[in-house]
């Protein structure tokens, strides 16, 4: 497919036009962001193998700007790079500019730097958001306008924010976004795309401008209620749920490969165009993952597997044969596209945890104390991620009373002179420990773990650590000194040989070093021994663990690995069930 010969898309009452003739979209979502920059060609030839022929493009813009000052476009957020692939490999790509994405990833994509602002309010037309969301699309979208196929390239579709009408009812917000695109350059038709309840459709639209629906089956009916909002154009799922995500403490989930098959197969007999959501699985490396927080706090996993076609790490499934044996009923696939090798995995094996160093005793190589009258979120002291730690020595004598922490986010661990006292959670009432206060005092620890922003719904603004106050009884507590620890940089931790470590009653620390004497290869980290907390290699965070699952390994790809001495450190935040605890690197996942 030569895409410099193609240069108009167009949507007619009843079809999209690629050079005037009908064209039906047969779409895959693959997230650059949470796939490794090595592995983009993978999952693009193993689609292509399937029988797509569109790729759809999420923009996070909390992967390209870090902070407010600046900007970033290069290694693995070169998103032009991304788009410039998908061209050479013969796609058309859909791009979600946003602002917001959704999609289960932290804060739904936006900066988490927003939050340190008490009068920012996002998705609607807030002064400061949108001073923000101009920037943004200043240096955004001409990157974009010049990849439309208008110019030579093969972007035919971009779409306005993401499913708004789950959120507000604010018209003149989503015109403003529409608007903005559009005179940055954009030519292509723009696109809403929402869920098919009244007030989803009702609010999530522009007029004028084309809406989408998404849904996961009975695509008669939600074509039925897209018609009624919208009479005229062709029918496309935007997003077609072939599988959904995890989240911790909760059970793993599975569809059928034979019930996603048919369900997109009823929608494909509408005449439909049609992207499947996901693709390919992929990572919340880091920090990275999502949040939802309707009734209750829930956390998504690090692993972003989906239950797609292709897993987390890139492999083949009965979903993905499948699918593509239904695509080449509408599409034919060239028979000289081969199918692509399984990436290799290896079972490097166990790895014994060698040196250990307890968090309470490295305070000072990993954080810069704040005096602070009031404990505040850690947005509030320019922290993005990780833990947060505030510290009292409280004045006694005081009989057993409630410590009341109020809208902590997300988990927070009580110390009493550094040693363990209590957990108080998220969705826990907010009064359920007591502690008593000696004559001579209490020294007060309290660690909090931000577990990831909230990524949809009305709760979508979610600063992390002690979001309101701390009371002993009825009386607040006041004068903190508080410890920003967002684990960007754990180089100077003062380890200690096992043989000589003693163990404290707080998180730890604990490093293991292996040799790997060929290339690297792909492998899964397992923990079985462990709790909780973080995982680190060559000195980048890469994921979350918990023992309740259901994720329980973590994807580890070969590029975050090298030849030679390669180094894995964990914070576990629990402590862990043996003396001596150890790493499998094993060939094959454990989701649950």
């Amino acid at each position: 497919m030569q895409m410099d010969n193609v240069k108009t898309f167009s949507i007619s009452k009843e079809d999209f036009l690629l050079d005037g003739e009908p064209f039906r979209i047969l779409s895959g979502s693959v997230h650059y962001f949470r796939i490794p920059r090595a592995y983009w060609k993978d999952r693009l030839l193993k689609m292509k193998a399937c029988g797509f022929n569109t790729v759809d493009i999420p923009v996070a813009w909390n992967c390209h700007q870090k902070d407010e000052e600046t900007f970033d476009f290069s290694e693995q957020n070169d998103l032009e790079a991304f788009i410039e692939l998908t061209a050479e490999l013969g796609f058309y790509a859909v791009v979600r500019p946003g602002p917001y994405m959704g999609l289960d990833w932290e804060f739904g994509g936006f900066p988490w730097w927003f939050l340190k602002y008490d009068d920012l309010d996002v998705r609607c037309m807030n002064e400061r958001y949108l001073g923000f969301v101009d920037r943004y699309f200043d240096e955004l979208i001409p990157r974009l306008a010049s990849h439309q196929i208008t110019k030579g390239g093969n972007i035919i579709l971009v779409q306005v924010e993401n499913e708004y009408g789950s959120y507000g009812d604010d018209n003149e917000y989503m015109k403003y976004i529409a608007d903005g695109i559009r005179n940055r350059g954009i030519e292509v038709p723009l696109f809403t795309a929402d869920g098919t309840d009244d007030h989803m459709l009702l609010n999530g639209g522009v007029d004028g401008i084309y809406k989408a629906v998404k849904f996961g089956a009975n695509g008669e009916r939600h074509f039925d209620a897209l018609k009624y909002f919208q009479p005229d154009g062709p029918l496309f799922c935007s997003e077609f749920w072939n599988g959904w995500y995890d989240e911790w403490e909760y059970k793993h989930y599975q569809r059928a490969p034979k019930d996603a098959a048919v369900a997109m197969s009823r929608t494909l007999k509408c005449g439909a165009s049609l992207n499947t959501y996901m693709f390919c699985g992929g990572t919340n490396f880091g920090f990275m993952n999502g949040a939802n927080c309707d009734y209750e706090y829930k956390s998504v996993t690090s692993s972003y597997d989906n239950d797609a076609l292709l897993t987390e790490s890139g492999a083949y499934t009965k979903k993905y044969k499948l699918m593509k044996e239904l695509l080449s009923k509408y599409t034919e696939i060239p028979a000289d596209i081969a199918m692509e090798p399984e990436v290799q995995k290896v079972r490097y094996g166990k790895v014994q945890f060698t040196h250990f160093a307890n968090l309470f005793d490295n305070l000072d190589v990993l954080s810069i104390p704040v005096r602070s009258k009031n404990p505040m979120p850690m947005e509030k002291y320019g922290q993005g991620y990780g833990l947060i730690l505030y510290r009292k020595m409280v004045k006694g004598p005081r009989d057993y009373m409630p410590l009341v922490i109020n809208e902590v986010h997300d988990r927070a661990k009580i110390y009493v002179y550094n040693k363990f006292y209590a957990d108080q959670n998220r969705n826990d009432p907010p009064s359920v420990v007591e502690v008593r206060v000696p004559e001579e005092g209490l020294d007060l620890s309290i660690l909090v773990e931000n577990m990831g922003r909230v990524s949809f719904g009305h709760k979508l603004r979610d600063p992390k650590g002690i979001t309101e106050n701390v009371r002993l009884g009825q009386t607040f507590v006041y004068n903190w000194d508080v410890y920003p620890l967002p684990l960007d940089d754990i180089s100077e931790i003062n380890y200690t040989p096992a043989e000589t470590f003693e163990y404290k009653e707080q998180p730890q620390f604990l490093k293991a070093q292996f040799i790997i004497e060929e290339d690297p290869c792909d492998t899964f980290i397992k923990l079985p021994e462990l709790n909780k907390g973080f995982i680190f290699i060559n000195g980048k965070p890469l994921s979350r663990y918990w023992e309740k699952g259901p994720q329980r390994s973590a994807y580890l790809p070969a590029c975050r690995l090298q030849k030679g001495i390669n180094e894995i450190a964990v914070l576990e935040l629990d402590g862990y069930k043996t003396k001596k605890p150890y790493i499998l690197l094993d060939k094959e996942p454990d989701l649950g």
